[in-house]
């Protein structure tokens, strides 16, 4: 989470639609230039969080680290949008490395479907009927039944986001623990969920299915209909984040602690 302190010479700039991030857009390419993000060292996204958590998915393979400057509305993941001075900011930001969660998802008669969620994976009931999910830790059943809502695993970056308002815990951007947290438990009535080592792997297996259906998110990716839903730390892919010193994520985890 140190500064580079190296310039980054080739940036690559990506906006979201909305217009004051295609404004934003404009007046920076002309005044920085332009590179497409494979031959770039560095990526800035004008937007808000959504749109950061999209380049991230799309230029994960790539390697670069992202830079965001806010164009959205809570900008949780951004840095406060300026024209002037970019190449300094890039060269005195320091950088998060964050790994994302990998999604696994079965259907009835359909090949598993994979995705990565970088703030969390979330199983959701589809209709008024509650949701009965019994939960998997390491191939050992540690809950028969839960009933609820639903139920998420949601990584340190992801700890503020939906976890955070389902009552899970804020996890320090360092802290090596996944949380597993309930979304409206109805029974057991008081358990809010679990920390969990970010090495275990989580399944979730859907009871009842035909008369309580559940859906599974990873980010921006829904499946539907699904009977069982593998969740654990994708270690081999990394994402780099780049902050203003003094503003990076883990300062921004501390600060929502004390709101």
């Amino acid at each position: 989470m140190r500064g580079r302190g190296v310039p980054y010479e080739r940036i690559s700039f990506a906006a979201s639609a909305a217009e004051e991030a295609q404004d934003a857009l404009k007046a920076l390419r002309h005044r920085y230039g332009h590179v497409a993000a494979a031959e770039a060292d560095v990526i800035v996204a004008l937007g808000g969080d959504g749109f950061m958590i999209q380049i991230l998915h799309e230029t994960a393979a790539l390697g670069k680290p992202v830079y965001g400057m806010n164009r959205g509305t809570v900008g949780f993941l951004m840095n406060d949008y300026g024209e002037d001075d970019l190449p300094d900011r890039l060269c005195s930001a320091e950088e998060a490395v964050i790994h994302p969660l990998r999604m696994t998802a079965w259907c009835d008669g359909e090949e598993p479907v994979t995705g990565l969620a970088i703030n969390e994976v979330a199983l959701l009931r589809q209709t008024r009927q509650a949701a009965k999910i019994s939960i998997e830790i390491d191939g050992l059943e540690r809950m028969e039944e839960l009933v609820c809502d639903g139920v998420m695993v949601a990584t340190p970056a992801g700890s503020t986001a939906y976890n955070y308002s389902a009552h899970g815990p804020i996890l320090p951007i360092g802290a090596q623990l996944l949380a597993l947290t309930a979304i409206s438990a109805f029974r057991p009535r008081r358990w809010r969920g679990a920390l969990l080592n970010d090495v275990a792997q989580v399944s979730f297996h859907v009871r009842e299915r035909a008369k309580r259906p559940v859906s599974a998110t990873a980010d921006h990716l829904e499946v539907r209909n699904v009977h069982r839903v593998d969740v654990g730390l994708e270690r081999d892919i990394s994402m780099r984040l780049l902050h203003d010193p003094g503003h990076g994520l883990e300062e921004r985890l501390i600060r929502e602690q004390f709101h």
